[in-house]
């Protein structure tokens, strides 16, 4: 599936990534679909511009992993940030 250019095919997509994050363990708590932007760097002239998608979960760090690799396989990700968000703190009562 090829999602150049294609807003329809963009909530499959999302809808398959959240799945893979569930199977490896993880649990999705948001998805944030972002709008269509251009690439700061382009890494192939094909695709100079994709949809942003922020999908915020809990996960064991071991299953970071897994999902790096299984992404890397997927043709519609062309990029991946993880990142280690801090523990919410207590509401001051």
């Amino acid at each position: 599936m090829n999602t150049a250019g294609k807003e329809e095919g963009v909530k499959d997509a999302i809808d398959k990534l959240s799945t893979d994050i569930t199977s490896a363990g993880g649990k999705v708590e948001t998805v944030q679909k972002m709008d269509k932007r251009s690439f700061v760097r382009v890494a192939d002239k094909k695709h100079s511009a994709g949809f942003y998608v922020n999908i915020i979960f809990e996960s064991q760090p071991a299953v970071l992993a897994a999902l790096r690799t299984k992404f890397a396989l997927n043709e519609d990700v062309f990029r991946v940030l993880f990142t280690n968000a801090a523990a919410p703190k207590a509401a001051a009562a």
